[in-house]
């Protein structure tokens, strides 16, 4: 039988679907515990029984957001492991900056929701974190940092949080930091991936290349 996030993926214009919409946008300005479920209801312009019809209560729905936060970026690491595989590590780092970039400035929910619901006390405490932990290994194993995911030590996985955790912050503040820089969005985009190339390529490359 399909779950709810099933059933709101393959209809994007249900009410499923139109509740997890409104949800992860104030779940990302808000985070979990800034929430409520009436808030959703009032967002959507639907009585409060409908939603918990649609979803049940609020930590379902904050964990289906979740959920479908961490397979989107999943398939972006994805994508970025076709793109990579069997190239120089500055090459790898460059399209892996390039596609997240992208990605994360066209959806800006998503980096502040991996911002609140990782490193912030704002997250639910049922929303488990062996997705990220995964995340970074299967990264760091893209990167050319390791041979085997099962085996990362701690220093490439620090590596990989410092690479991803600069993008999150640079995508999901970029309406505070764009006013400090006094650019529009189309160059600080431009900016922020440039910076984040001087910085980090050279970093990864001077011992590994």
């Amino acid at each position: 039988m399909p779950t709810p996030l099933e059933k709101a993926r393959k209809d994007p214009g249900s009410m499923k679907a139109r509740i997890l919409d409104a949800a992860r946008d104030l779940f990302a300005e808000y985070g979990f515990h800034g929430v409520t479920t009436r808030m959703i209801a009032k967002e959507v312009e639907i009585d409060i029984s409908t939603l918990h019809y649609h979803w049940g209560d609020k930590e379902n729905l904050y964990e289906a957001v979740i959920e479908d936060l961490n397979d989107s970026i999943d398939q972006k690491l994805k994508e970025i492991e076709k793109i990579v595989r069997g190239k120089s590590l500055s090459y790898r780092l460059e399209v892996a900056i390039d596609v997240m970039c992208d990605y994360l400035f066209s959806m800006p929910a998503q980096a502040k929701l991996v911002m609140s619901s990782q490193f912030l006390k704002t997250r639910s405490p049922g929303v488990a974190e062996d997705r990220m932990v995964d995340q970074v290994s299967n990264i760091a194993l893209a990167m050319g940092l390791v041979t085997d995911k099962k085996d990362v030590p701690a220093a490439a996985n620090a590596r990989v949080v410092a690479v991803s955790t600069a993008i999150y912050i640079f995508t999901a503040g970029e309406e505070s930091i764009r006013k400090l820089l006094k650019v529009g969005h189309n160059n600080y985009m431009d900016v922020v991936k440039e910076t984040l190339k001087f910085i980090l390529i050279p970093a990864f490359t001077h011992t590994a290349e």
